[in-house]
């Protein structure tokens, strides 16, 4: 790997219905999602190109267009089918992707339930 370039993307909203219980597939609520993206950077560097870099507009645009029209019950679903996206569209040797979900319908108050998962390129 020549230059190792870590993108982050932090805090993207989006109003959605991914849940389990009947109130959050009916009424819906924010969600926000963190990315953090590792991809070798060198040949958009030298080029000093976006053709050859990750366009993180393009991305969050993408990522958001998930959140927003698909629906699942799981959180985790959610999170892995951003991250396969990810690794279809993108140089990414590896990522993680954090789902935050602050509405969740507990029986406790908490500030936010949140699920993270990483993700590797095979064979890197």
């Amino acid at each position: 790997m020549g230059a190792a370039a870590k993108i982050v993307i932090s805090g993207l909203e989006a109003f959605a219905y991914h849940g389990c219980t009947q109130r959050e597939k009916d009424e819906g609520q924010i969600f926000s999602i963190d990315i953090e993206l590792v991809y070798d950077a060198a040949g958009a560097v030298a080029a000093d190109d976006l053709a050859g870099a990750v366009d993180y507009d393009r991305l969050a645009s993408q990522v958001y267009e998930i959140v927003a029209q698909e629906r699942y019950d799981l959180i985790e679903t959610l999170a892995s089918r951003i991250g396969e996206h990810i690794l279809q569209t993108t140089p990414a040797i590896s990522l993680l992707v954090r789902v935050h979900k602050p509405q969740a319908p507990l029986e406790r108050e908490v500030a936010e339930v949140a699920v993270e998962m990483a993700f590797e390129r095979d064979g890197s």
